[in-house]
Parts: structure tokens; C-alpha cells; sequence
């Protein structure tokens, strides 16, 4: 018989049982990726019917606490939308004296100073009461002439706090639980947490370097997608980047489901190393760009700018009147001043130039020692591997920590995420020896 005391769920109607099991995930008593009993398991152990249970589950389903993975049963979701306790000391304790390369942040050393944009700031006429929910027209100006340079048509604009605020506006504008949303595989895993908890139908597609793979997306396009979520550039956590090419073969696949929502994170701008490429054409009737500041300018600058057809638009701001209202004008104001700047573009040059330096030398020293991994722009490089775990460990030994690939990955191969943004050049050799000796160890030697 099944042991409720293990699992801490309760109840006699789907709605009970559904309550008790998101209060067992909350206290941390279920932790994420905790394997959840059988339909019929709980159901014999509760005394209710497989069909309340069933019931349940896609309750929590829907909200996305848990999530259903073929053989590997139903578990807690990899980050479930509720908040759940603060990693204990030993987890701390794990972490100390290593270097991270597992965050995914900027290197706080390219960063520009965001003290000095605040101190400039004029706030003289930006704070009246009847403008505020009113976006800042110089920002709105600087974010026009970026979109329309890159190809992206720039006359609806929305201003959002940071870059999934407006995704999850963009999605909830459009989309209902249910729906399913085309996505990179390995995928971004807060695109993922979104759609789950949002209760949408992640449909992973394969990448490359150059992004989507063109037939597997024309795959999901004649399968049936209500929207798609893709990252143009800086594809965390692969470093994939569309190229002219991919980018024209997945429009034109694209022109014949004008009915599909198009989202693109291009989360990284200027510091990304390649060019800003679209897949938003003549054909696409609901879209949007979404474009942060906190990668390039600082992470606390919770701002970005959407781009999008006039409907989308419309609906991002009409959500936002429904809660905050407006994204505060002093981060606005605080954007404007750092791209106002006539430091700024040197600022940004160098961080991209160091970037993609910084991605290059981990690349060829992995390639040197026989491992083909990928990156070709943004802050991380995804690294192929047999198995996840011991490449952690061993990293972990001689003093790093990077990111395991599977919270990544749906259907993906295993593989492991290095952040490159804090990593020097000179010790990308370190870190590919350590990856290499755990790769070749129990197979024929070879000269690379």
C-alpha cells in the first residue's frame, strides 16, 4: 500500500487532493523532480476514484507545478510557480570556494556604471501624475531606431519590466492553457517554467548554430502550434544565432501559418556578437521582439521594449493597466542616460569583443582535446557529453561549477552549460582538460 505520509497529499475531491500536493511542494516537502505516485497508486490509497486523481493532476498540470515525462512518471515541475524554500546550508556549503560558471550572468567588470546613469538623471517633467503611465518617449525613440535597423517594424511599441514580463503578456494575450508553443530544444529553462505554468504545451525542435532546425519546425507548423517562443541570437543555453540563411528558410515555412503567434527573446542585443536577424515577415499577423537592458546595460534594470503588431500591443498594455500600470520611470530614465552616454558604444564594443573571445577560447580548447561543442554568440557554451553528472562533478572537484544540461533539455542529448562571461581566456584550458579527462576516460587514447 501506498504511503500518503511520504508524499503528504490528501483529500477526497480532485480540488483537495490538488491543494494538498501544491502545500507539500511549497513547504519542500516535495522537492522539484520528485516522482509523484500512479493515478491508480494514490487512488487506491485514498479510496477515490483514478478519475478524481486524474482530475488532480491535471490541475496541477495546468498550473504547472508538476509535469508528465512518458516512462519517468509524473514529477514535480524543474521550478514549479509557487515559492518554495531557500536552499539549505548544505547546498551553500557545496558551492563555497568555486568558481560559477553555471549563473548566466554578465561579467560585472563590462558592465557600464549604472551609479553614474542614475546621478545624471533629470527626472524634471517625467514624473507628472497625469503622464506616468505614459512609456518614456526618449526610451520609445532609442528602442524605434534599434528595432527598425535590424529589419524589425518598430511603429507599436510597449515598454515591459524586463524581458518576461513582456513575454508572459505577449503569451497570455494570445494563448490559453492547453495551447502548444513551439520551442528550442535544449530550451531556455525559464521559457519552459513559463509555458508550464502557464499551462501550455512545450513542442521542443531541434537546433544547431544557426538555430531551428528548418524540418522539424515545418513538423510542429503542419502538427499544430498555436505559438512559437525563440531566442534570434545568444540561444541560452546552446550560444545559437539565426544566420541569413536559416532565417529566410523559417519565414518562408512561417508564411503559410500566418495564425501562429511569433515571440522572440533577443535578450542579449548589442553584446550577442552577430547581427540582430527576425523571422517576423509580411505574413505573420500576431508578433513580437522583446529587448532587455539587463544583459547589456545592468541585471537590475528590469526594463525592456516590445515591438509588435498593433493588436499585440494593444493587449501587452492593456494587461499591464490591469496591474502595475507603468514600468517606473526612473529605470527608464536610467536606460536612456547609459545609451545617451558618449561612452556607451565603446563600453558595449569591448564587452561584445571580450565575449566572443571569451567563447572562443573554450571552444577551441575543448576542440583541441577532441570535443566539438557550440557557441556561437552570447554568454554560454553548450558542451556535448555522454553523461551529465560525472562532467558536473569533476568540475566541481577542481573548483568550477557549470550548469547540467537536463533542466535544459526535452529531447536534446545530454550536454552541459558553461557561462563564459566571467571566464579568462587563460583558463579556458583548465576548464576543457577537466571536461576531456572525464570524456575519453575508458576509451583508446588519441592525439588531438
Amino acid at each position: 500500500m501506498l504511503d500518503l505520509e511520504q508524499y503528504q497529499i490528501a483529500g477526497t475531491t480532485a480540488g483537495d487532493i490538488a491543494a494538498s500536493t501544491e502545500a507539500a511542494i511549497r513547504s519542500g516537502h516535495l522537492d522539484s523532480g520528485s516522482l509523484l505516485p500512479t493515478v491508480r497508486g494514490l487512488s487506491g490509497a485514498l479510496g477515490n476514484s483514478p478519475a478524481t486523481v486524474s482530475s488532480a493532476y491535471r490541475i496541477l498540470r495546468e498550473r504547472g507545478l508538476i509535469v508528465t515525462d512518458g516512462r519517468r512518471g509524473t514529477r514535480v515541475a524543474p521550478r514549479p510557480p509557487v515559492r518554495t524554500p531557500e536552499p539549505g546550508p548544505s547546498v551553500l556549503a557545496a558551492t563555497a570556494g568555486r568558481r560559477d560558471l553555471a549563473l548566466g550572468m554578465p561579467d560585472p567588470e563590462l558592465l557600464p556604471s549604472l551609479a553614474d546613469a542614475i546621478a545624471r538623471i533629470d527626472l524634471s517633467g517625467r514624473l507628472e501624475m497625469s503622464e506616468l503611465e505614459h512609456a518614456d518617449p526618449e526610451l520609445l525613440e532609442l528602442a524605434r531606431s534599434a528595432f527598425a535597423a535590424s529589419g524589425v517594424p518598430a511603429e507599436h511599441l510597449a515598454v515591459t519590466s524586463g524581458a518576461f514580463d513582456g513575454i508572459e503578456r505577449v503569451l497570455r494575450a494570445h494563448l490559453r492553457p492547453g495551447d502548444r508553443v513551439l520551442v528550442e530544444d535544449p530550451v531556455y529553462t525559464s521559457v519552459r517554467d513559463l509555458l508550464l505554468g502557464l499551462g501550455l504545451i512545450p513542442v521542443a525542435v531541434g537546433i544547431d548554430d544557426s538555430g531551428p532546425l528548418p524540418e522539424p519546425f515545418a513538423a510542429a507548423l503542419r502538427r499544430g502550434v498555436q505559438g512559437i517562443v525563440l531566442i534570434p541570437r545568444s540561444q541560452n543555453p546552446f550560444g545559437a544565432a539565426l544566420d541569413e540563411q536559416r532565417a529566410a528558410e523559417l519565414r518562408d515555412l512561417l508564411a503559410a501559418h500566418p495564425e501562429v503567434l511569433l515571440v522572440e527573446d533577443d535578450h542579449t542585443g548589442p553584446i550577442s556578437g552577430v547581427p540582430a536577424l527576425t523571422l517576423v515577415g509580411a505574413g505573420c499577423r500576431h508578433w513580437a521582439v522583446v529587448r532587455t537592458a539587463s544583459k547589456a546595460l545592468h541585471p537590475d534594470l528590469r526594463v525592456a521594449v516590445a515591438a509588435g503588431d498593433e493588436t499585440t500591443i494593444a493587449r501587452v498594455e492593456g494587461l499591464q493597466a490591469l496591474g502595475p500600470g507603468w514600468v517606473s520611470h526612473v529605470l527608464q530614465a536610467a536606460v536612456v542616460a547609459i545609451a545617451r552616454d558618449p561612452g556607451f558604444e565603446p563600453i558595449i564594443a569591448r564587452a561584445s569583443q571580450t565575449y566572443a573571445s571569451r567563447r572562443r577560447a573554450l571552444l577551441d580548447a575543448l576542440a583541441e582535446r577532441g570535443i566539438a561543442a557550440h557557441g556561437r554568440s552570447g554568454l554560454n557554451v553548450w558542451v556535448p557529453v555522454r553523461e551529465e553528472t560525472p562532467v558536473i562533478r569533476a568540475l566541481a572537484d577542481a573548483g568550477w561549477i557549470a550548469q547540467a544540461g537536463e533542466r535544459f533539455r526535452i529531447e536534446a542529448p545530454p550536454g552541459v552549460r558553461v557561462t563564459i562571461a566571467t571566464l579568462p581566456e587563460s583558463e579556458a584550458a583548465e576548464v576543457a582538460e577537466v571536461v576531456a579527462g572525464v570524456e575519453h576516460a575508458g576509451r583508446p587514447r588519441r592525439e588531438y
